[in-house]
């Protein structure tokens, strides 16, 4: 084995586009170098360069097969075509019975030269989101000006070039040179390999792995602010993007002027991190710290002191900018701006924001009926939930929709409860967000959710494999979790259809809708490690849409499978059920219910007296309460009559009357097995 390392240096790669680059040039080289076995393959991104290093086989060897190509009868366009694919002439072929056939002969090729042939292709169709032109008269595109390429092969240089006919590539060729730190270690110097270039960049104030930098700075941004007697707010995403913009990661730390201190800590942590990419600080007491923490990408020749007043100036005037909207929108009620949303389109075929309002409105006051609270918190909090989309601030920052709602609520004097459904009527905005604190907003974000779901739906604007631009995963995600994890009784069938309805002139498949959300469920057990049979098991034939109690069921029916009793139970249920299988796949007709008077057997009386016992006690449990692992139990009643059924009577008796009563029991028996939970789901 060969080791490959291919080094690509640009001017600045937008941070947000490293990653999936790197991902995107293993898989292209990987398809290009196949035949190569490429193992051990790594990737390396940065803020001006992206690196790929590789095991490689030395050679392709010789390769010899036999191809088969259409009939001698078939048309020519055929055969021009068998011989196009394969880039072979008629007199290579020979006949063998009646078809043509291609002794194919793949000459040997060395790891340079298909290296040489492929990289040229390869880096001229390379997917980035966006890609530009510089300078001269080439037609070749990069997401920055491409300034070297070092391409090596065991340490000795394989030289390709980026010509492509009369375009000259920018001039750029392969060959072994690299450059250090922009402004530290500035100039370019050779390599050998793949550990000499990152031993020679890390000499050179250059750190080419992005998982280290990203350590770097969490362990850096924790250390600094812990010395000033603050800690970090956690924001992972911060993290990675500035791990894409520094080589040489620099933490310091500045001040934030007490004049802005009295602003919501949500605004100035968005205002930080958006604006300027910096850390927001808490202090011990967990409000914001009049501090912040950034990254350089050079220390400064005074410790960082004129970077850091340099960057404290443009913070203020961020806050500066804050504060007008702050002051600016508080002049008007969030109640007054509610009119405003009948201007702002929500989607060209569903409405306006007011349309919208008006919707999760109604279905609100249908949710809170359903679950017997007072309508009128949920139709307040449903009114309000969207007017902070007309405000400044949410203008210049749009991760505040909901949380500066709330913040202007609680100063017009709003109940605290409404104020918090508008701050998270949104949430959760991902697998790991919180639902709503309280019931008050999980109603209007359920409501918001299933409005949306209904919508898309109803217009044909569905999640495909390739993509979800509105983001209805995630909205069916957040249904399931807020329903799960708050236990909320709601029928969703009935509440889909209540959302369609609310929208005129839309024809909405609510069973569609339904199936997507049992789909989302079923995803979310299966990342929770849990059996996707027995979730199956519980829902059964998901008849209204009721999954409040999962998590109530789900454990206790794992529990019971996996008990001795629970395991006698199922082989019971399993052979009734095996048995009236066989007899619907024969078409067998209603059989009615069974005759006592028919019965000859006292296996067959005890069957049916167990049969009746048991269900006079899931009766009770139902009218008292789910009870489920106590019905579960009580089941088991029937696994020794079963058995001792099958014992003693064949069933598939001669007399037709007797073969016809004991399969009419045995309806009855699964029947009452069924009522409980879908057994004929669980993988045996």
């Amino acid at each position: 084995m060969a080791e490959f390392f291919l080094e690509l240096f640009s001017e600045e790669i937008p941070a947000r586009m490293q990653a999936k680059a790197a991902e995107d040039l293993a898989r292209l080289l990987g398809e290009a170098l196949a035949a190569l076995s490429p193992t051990d393959v790594r990737t390396f991104f940065g803020p001006r360069r992206l690196a790929l290093a590789a095991e490689l086989a030395a050679s392709v060897a010789e390769s010899r097969s036999v191809e088969r190509g259409p009939r001698r009868s078939a048309p020519e366009q055929a055969l021009a075509g068998f011989l196009r694919k394969h880039g072979a002439e008629l007199g290579s072929l020979r006949e063998e019975g009646d078809f043509w056939v291609l002794d194919k002969v793949s000459p040997g090729v060395t790891a340079a030269s298909l290296i040489t042939t492929a990289l040229p292709a390869l880096l001229r169709r390379f997917p980035w989101p966006k890609s530009m032109r510089w300078g001269g008269t080439s037609g070749f595109t990069w997401v920055r000006p491409l300034r070297r390429i070092i391409c090596l092969l065991d340490s000795s240089v394989v030289p390709f070039d980026l010509r492509d006919g009369d375009d000259d590539g920018h001039g750029l060729v392969a060959g072994n040179l690299t450059e250090g730190h922009r402004f530290l270690a500035p100039g370019a110097f050779a390599v050998s390999s793949a550990a000499d270039w990152q031993a020679g960049l890390r000499a050179r104030n250059v750190i080419v792995d992005a998982a280290e930098r990203r350590a770097m700075i969490a362990e850096g941004v924790a250390a600094i602010a812990a010395q000033a007697g603050y800690s970090v707010v956690d924001d992972p995403g911060l993290r990675d993007e500035v791990a894409g913009l520094v080589e040489w990661p620099v933490p310091l730390l500045g001040r934030i002027d007490a004049a802005f201190m009295d602003l919501p800590a949500e605004v100035m942590q968005v205002s930080m991190r958006v604006n300027q990419r910096y850390f927001a600080l808490r202090g011990a007491d967990g409000k914001a710290a009049p501090a912040f923490a950034f990254f350089a990408n050079v220390p400064g020749n005074d410790g960082g002191g004129a970077i850091i007043a340099g960057n404290e100036r443009v913070l203020s005037a961020r806050f500066a900018d804050a504060r007008h909207f702050w002051d600016l929108d508080r002049r008007v009620t969030l109640e007054s701006r509610v009119a405003a949303l009948d201007a702002i389109t929500f989607h060209a075929k569903l409405g306006s924001q007011g349309d919208r309002v008006r919707r999760v409105v109604k279905l609100s006051c249908y949710i809170a009926g359903k679950l017997a609270i007072d309508n009128r918190p949920p139709m307040r909090a449903a009114v309000l939930a969207k007017a902070d989309l007309t405000t400044g601030m949410v203008g210049e920052f749009p991760d505040l929709q909901g949380i500066i709602g709330s913040y202007y609520a609680l100063h017009d004097g709003e109940d605290r409860a409404v104020a918090a459904a508008i701050r998270e009527h949104y949430s959760p905005k991902g697998p790991t967000d919180a639902i709503p604190s309280n019931l008050l907003g999980c109603i209007i974000a359920l409501a918001d959710k299933l409005d949306s779901l209904a919508g898309f739906f109803g217009i044909g604007e569905k999640p495909t494999g390739s993509g979800d631009p509105y983001a209805l995963r995630r909205a069916g995600l957040g249904i399931i979790r807020i329903i799960r994890e708050k236990q909320i009784l709601l029928p969703l069938r009935e509440a889909i259809s209540q959302a369609g309805v609310n929208y005129e002139d839309l024809t909405l498949d609510s069973e569609d809708v339904l199936r997507f959300l049992v789909d989302r469920l079923r995803v979310q057990i299966r990342s929770e490690g849990l059996r996707v049979d027995i979730l199956n098991a519980v829902i059964g034939d998901v008849t209204d849409g009721v999954f409040g109690f999962l998590d109530s069921e789900i454990t206790p029916f794992t529990e019971f499978l996996n008990s001795a009793d629970g395991k006698k139970f199922f082989n019971a249920f399993t052979r009734v059920n095996n048995i009236l299988q066989k007899t619907l796949e024969k078409n067998e007709a209603y059989l009615g219910l069974p005759n006592e008077e028919d019965f000859q057997d006292a296996a067959e009386r005890d069957l049916s007296q167990s049969l009746n016992k048991v269900n006079r006690e899931l009766s009770y449990f139902v009218l008292k309460d789910r009870m489920f692992r106590d019905r579960l139990d009580t089941l088991c009643q029937l696994a020794d009559p079963v058995e001792n059924f099958f014992a003693a009577v064949s069933v598939n008796n001669r007399n037709e009357i007797l073969r016809r009563n004991r399969l009419a029991l045995l309806i009855q028996v699964r029947s009452e097995m069924l009522s409980v939970a879908d057994f004929s789901k669980i993988d045996g």
